[in-house]
């Protein structure tokens, strides 16, 4: 008996060694891995057939600044849709080991280590970043094929004779392989913590009571959250004498988040707390806030993947807008509407850009709902058996969902508006303004009413279609036969 067929009861020991691959949660975690290859190939294509045209181009042609703004957007955007997949892919394995306690602690019970268990899960993670990269590769260069396609029926100057044959074209799916295997690693690091004892018991979450009891394990994200915020303010120092502040401060930005990613179970639950009063006093609307808060390792890992999307955009959002205001304030008189032609079109560009990574975190978001309820039937089928409807079960789902999504949407607002504002002061602080061309010194921070309107909207039908499939589930079960399951 193997690993695999701990990690995934469903299938027979006997059956196919990939046959794991079919248990629910394996191909959406496959979907996320090979949109953030996709995302990847077709932003270094991108690049580079952008690069071809500048150089085409009779006025700009030997510009070299242009190119390489254009490939350092790239290589960024690249690395956040990485990221964002590497924290979706380590929640989603970290939620499954969390449902298979029992079973891990089965073979404990009969002799296996858990180093060996973790390993195969490792092998797991490998598998699925292999297959998503292979699959995002196959894609990227699809949509590169017709994205160049159409590029030599707009662009007056199209350069002759380019090629999609690019030497870091596979830079991306590699990427994608490797911080899919070490997210898998890292989501799987419960199993080191299973006793053989809890093959005894059912449990599935940690309580709140277990993870508040345990401030130990919490202090590599304050240091990382420590750290990251004294970098943030270094780069908006650094700002006010040079532009290369924004490195300072982006370094600061993937720090500070990583920490709060890593504690997002101590920073969600109050925002939980909060938001759970709005839902009034009914017993489904209590039972659903309740349920978010009393195991807030899996509310948490579902809520920060919203976080990560809605901070993400609205952090490109509020930087655009701050430094689109800050031109305005240096032209005097009447600005005509195509001044700002180019920049909100870039603007247009970026925010399309950065909402592939807000996708990949959705995926994530539907992908956990759907897995928990899979591991509550247990908990279903006993409300259920007491007197609940069909209805109020499917209405506490949905609740829960939108619980999630509401208080990771305002989490996500307010840290985009600190993090665009750091990005834009950090970046403008030191740009020489009229009249006297003195440094521009303190930004105001400018937030978009349509972008941020967008972002709600965006969530709200995020929570509807993340609930559908776990609503549907939640249902499906007999109580007899969800009581009856392990």
């Amino acid at each position: 008996m193997t690993a695999a067929a701990l990690v995934v009861p469903e299938t027979r020991a006997t059956g196919p060694r990939l046959a794991w691959l079919r248990d629910r949660g394996m191909g959406a975690s496959i979907l996320v891995a090979a949109l953030s290859a996709a995302f990847g190939v077709l932003l270094v294509e991108i690049t580079a057939y952008i690069g071809a045209v500048l150089q085409a181009d009779p006025f700009i042609g030997d510009s070299g600044t242009l190119a390489f703004v254009v490939a350092l957007l790239s290589v960024l955007l690249t690395v956040v849709a990485m990221y964002v997949a590497a924290i979706v892919t380590a929640n989603t394995f970290s939620t499954i080991i969390a449902g298979r306690t029992r079973q891990i602690a089965l073979m404990r019970l009969i002799g296996a280590t858990a180093r060996a268990q973790r390993a195969q899960v490792g092998k797991q993670g490998l598998v699925v970043g292999l297959l998503g990269a292979a699959i995002g590769l196959l894609a990227g260069l699809l949509l590169s094929v017709i994205g160049v396609q159409v590029g030599a029926q707009l662009i007056d100057n199209a350069p002759a004779g380019f090629s999609l044959a690019q030497p870091f074209i596979a830079l991306p799916a590699i990427g994608v392989a490797l911080t899919t295997w070490a997210a898998a690693w890292a989501g799987s690091r419960r199993v080191l913590s299973v006793t053989p004892l809890q093959a005894l018991g059912g449990s599935v979450e940690r309580t709140h009571d277990e993870v508040s009891g345990k401030p130990g394990r919490h202090i590599g994200a304050w240091v990382l959250l420590i750290a990251g915020a004294v970098l943030l303010a270094g780069g908006v120092l650094v700002g006010l004498m040079t532009p290369l502040g924004v490195v300072v401060a982006f370094f600061g930005g993937v720090l500070s988040f990583t920490g709060l990613a890593l504690g997002s179970v101590l920073f969600m639950p109050p925002v939980l707390r909060l938001v759970g009063r709005m839902f009034g006093s009914s017993a489904t609307a209590r039972l659903a806030a309740e349920n978010a808060l009393r195991y807030p390792e899996r509310s948490s890992r579902m809520a920060i993947g919203v976080v990560m999307g809605v901070t993400l955009v609205t952090m490109f959002a509020v930087a655009l807008e701050s430094a689109k205001r800050l031109m305005m304030s240096q032209v005097t008189g009447e600005v005509p509407e195509e001044f700002f032609a180019p920049m909100d079109a870039f603007a247009a560009v970026m925010m399309v850009l950065v909402a592939v990574s807000a996708v990949i975190a959705a995926v994530g978001l539907i992908n956990l709902l759907t897995i928990g309820v899979v591991q509550r039937r247990r908990e279903l089928g006993l409300l259920r058996s007491i007197g609940l409807s069909n209805r109020q079960v499917r209405r506490m789902v949905l609740l829960e969902a939108t619980h999630i999504t509401v208080a990771a949407t305002l989490t996500g607002l307010v840290l985009g508006i600190v993090y665009g504002w750091i990005a834009a002061q950090s970046l403008l602080g030191s740009v020489p303004t009229l009249p006297e061309f003195t440094p521009a010194g303190l930004v105001a921070p400018q937030v978009p009413l349509v972008p941020v309107v967008i972002i709600v909207v965006a969530t709200a039908v995020l929570t509807l279609v993340a609930a559908a499939t776990p609503t549907r589930l939640a249902t499906r079960v007999a109580p007899v036969e969800a009581l009856a399951a392990d």
